[in-house]
């Protein structure tokens, strides 16, 4: 027969939940649409090897497993949950009425050792954040009271759960101790009480673990916590692991009638960027391997995402209407009364925090949750930009020269070609005139073309091709910038006209594959010219290089040379942008048979930027310790001969952090690495 007062208390917790949901839903939906529901294969992936699997948090050796534990017993033990529930509001129903014997036991140990798992984890974590107190887990906001408080009820929960088993087998010892493990030892400790005791004590824990289950899921919708229901959902609805091209900026639709170009609030914003910031757990794995903050920057990627929670929380209210019913009584004002000229951008987020992003991608890669603080960070610039004409001084230069020159920097757009001088490298306009076509195209890019340090690197590359043998041509002055620097500092209006006018010049040419030296080439032509109408098939020239040497086309000498120790820098646009880690490593290989490589602390996808990106190649530093100089040390510390990288800006920055350092370490690109080896 049903039990009356249980169900009544099941009714309102479930009601009060569904409420919540409810209000959250709406409040998700001031932000503006998205689509989300594409690659269903690569998202139901990402879900179980991220989400279930728990791939990311397992990058924290310490953290992680034991945060893995708990959620991995709270999908155990979730069996259990539900059948105390429906047992409460039901008292006949019981699995072990409806399972085997043999798959109930299986099924209570499962309950005994998760319980025990979580236990024993929930109480490392709580130590962690009452006595060591990690550094990652302070400041931003972040709400200790709240984490030490659910970790306190998970504890009870499981607390409860043991001794309600123990006190069971008390009154009816019907189990084998095998599939009770830990309650019939704390059973036979507690075997001096009656029968009539153990049956009260039983009965008060269900009541305790019942009522402290309804609590916690009623408490998750207000609390930082609520990513425990929310980090699946988030994890499968993320493009920043899988589906759709990974680091690529969204398009924009500069024709739409509309006054606000970007972000400035967070109505500006995708309802997906919204439900990132309930899905935050505030671990601070993001912020620990920000460069930026690293170094002393203002900018922390958790407290981004922070900021747009609490200001969703804050203005909200007033835009869906209604009373919060449930919360106000328990918590009283859980939102405060919106207040006129308040918003995302200045008031919860500075425009310094904004523009120190170099834009690595290195919190969106570590966030085990896939949360894209990346992407808030781009729409902000965005908003200031293009909507307010706000950006920092030093950019301005920048932006007249692309616009004027097709690059960033005020070089003649007739001096492109200038370092071919004496190579014979035919120019697209020269073969199409002959009516002959190339079997790839060299894009050289901007600093390929212009900065002395990165022609040389282009020199050494295109010689490497024509000793290959390789069918290339050069666009020489026809080339322009792509415009990928005007689009990660937030001017989406000069970046569609100079990615536009790229993707003629190469559609009139019929190019299908192009070859670069530049990361931030190779991403913007192969992962975001698609938005545009722009196809090609592009190649990064470590990629190449590996290719060629492993198919034995580049003549090298036969002199193996003195052995030599390089350390390898990764570019953030070529590896966590493009997961091209190894091709750079083979070619240094291939091409010198005496070397060893040696990788820094941080390297390949746990690299840390050389502070290039994001348009900070052309902001001044002002503010910490410069990001390319504490990269140089950590390349430095590996006591390697030489350091090695695969990208112009790259060169740029780690060969100033090693003048800055002293240090006499040269510092090459692969090509120039490979091209030292060709024979004469």
């Amino acid at each position: 027969m049903p039990n009356p007062v249980f169900l009544l208390v099941l009714a309102v917790a479930f009601a009060a939940f569904s409420f919540s949901a409810q209000r959250l839903y709406r409040f998700l939906r001031i932000g503006h649409d998205e689509i989300r529901w594409n690659d269903l294969g690569r998202r139901s992936w990402n879900l179980f090897s991220i989400g279930i699997g728990q791939r990311k948090i397992l990058r924290d050796p310490v953290a992680g497993p034991l945060h893995a534990l708990v959620f991995w017993g709270f999908v155990v033990l979730t069996a259990g949950s539900v059948e105390i529930l429906v047992h409460g509001a039901m008292p006949a129903f019981s699995l072990e009425r409806v399972l085997p014997p043999a798959m109930h036991g299986l099924f209570i140990l499962s309950q005994e050792a998760f319980a025990v798992f979580v236990l024993v984890a929930v109480s490392v974590l709580l130590y962690r954040r009452i006595v060591v107190k990690p550094a990652r887990l302070q400041g931003d906001n972040v709400h200790s009271g709240d984490a030490i408080l659910i970790l306190s009820m998970i504890a009870g929960l499981m607390v409860t759960l043991i001794l309600m088993s123990a006190f069971d087998r008390i009154v009816s010892p019907r189990f084998p101790v095998v599939v009770q493990p830990v309650s019939a030892p704390v059973a036979m400790a507690l075997s001096w009480v009656s029968p009539a005791v153990a049956t009260a004590a039983r009965d008060a824990n269900w009541w305790a673990h019942a009522l402290l289950l309804l609590v916690f899921l009623n408490y998750l919708p207000y609390s930082k916590h609520l990513h425990v229901i929310v980090s699946l959902p988030n994890t499968f609805l993320s493009n920043t692991s899988g589906p759709g091209p990974i680091g690529a900026m969204k398009p924009m639709d500069l024709e739409a009638e509309t006054e606000q170009f970007g972000a400035a609030d967070v109505m500006h914003l995708s309802w997906k960027n919204l439900l990132d910031g309930y899905s935050c757990t505030e671990c601070g794995r993001c912020t620990s391997v920000c460069p930026a903050n690293l170094t002393g920057k203002p900018l922390s990627p958790r407290k981004i995402v922070i900021n747009t929670r609490e200001r969703l929380a804050e203005v909200a209210p007033s835009i869906v209407g209604g009373t919060d019913v449930v919360a106000q009584p328990l918590f009283g004002d859980v939102a405060p009364e919106a207040q006129p000229g308040r918003r995302l951008t200045d008031t919860f987020i500075t425009e310094e925090e904004l523009w120190a992003c170099t834009s690595c991608r290195a919190c969106v890669h570590e966030c085990p949750v896939s949360i894209d603080q990346l992407e808030i960070i781009n729409e902000l610039r965005r908003g200031l930009v293009l909507t307010e004409s706000r950006f920092p001084e030093e950019v301005q230069p920048a932006f007249e020269s692309m616009e004027r020159n097709g690059s960033p920097w005020a070089f003649k757009p007739a001096d492109r070609a200038n370092w071919a001088e004496g190579l014979d490298i035919p120019t697209m306009a020269e073969l199409a005139g002959r009516g002959i076509r190339p079997d790839v195209l060299f894009w050289v890019g901007c600093m390929g073309s212009f900065d002395d340090r990165a022609k040389k690197v282009t020199v050494a590359f295109a010689r490497i091709l024509q000793a290959s043998g390789v069918h290339f041509a050069i666009l020489g002055q026809e080339e322009s910038c792509h415009g990928d620097p005007a689009r990660r500092m937030g001017n989406e209006y000069l970046y569609q006209m100079l990615a536009r006018q790229a993707i003629e010049t190469l559609n009139g040419y019929g190019v299908t594959t192009v070859v670069t030296s530049c990361p931030h080439c190779f991403h913007q032509i192969g992962k975001e010219f698609p938005q545009l109408g722009g196809h090609f098939e592009v190649i990064h020239h470590s990629e190449f290089l590996a290719r060629l040497l492993a198919e034995d086309k580049v003549p090298l000498d036969s002199e193996e040379g003195r052995h030599l120790t390089i350390a390898f820098h990764d570019s953030c646009y070529l590896g966590r942008y493009n997961d091209v880690y190894e091709a750079p490593r083979e070619a240094i290989r291939r091409s010198l048979p005496v070397v060893s490589l040696a990788e820094p602390a941080r390297t390949r996808d746990r690299g840390l930027c050389c502070g290039a990106g994001g348009g900070r190649m052309f902001m001044e530093e002002r503010t910490g310790k410069r990001i390319n100089v504490e990269r140089t040390e950590e390349l430095l510390a590996t006591g390697a001969d030489e350091l090695a990288v695969a990208c112009p800006f790259c060169l740029t920055m780690i060969s100033d952090g090693a003048r800055a350092l002293g240090s006499e370490v040269p510092v090459q690109d692969i090509a120039e690495v490979v091209a030292s080896r060709l024979r004469a």
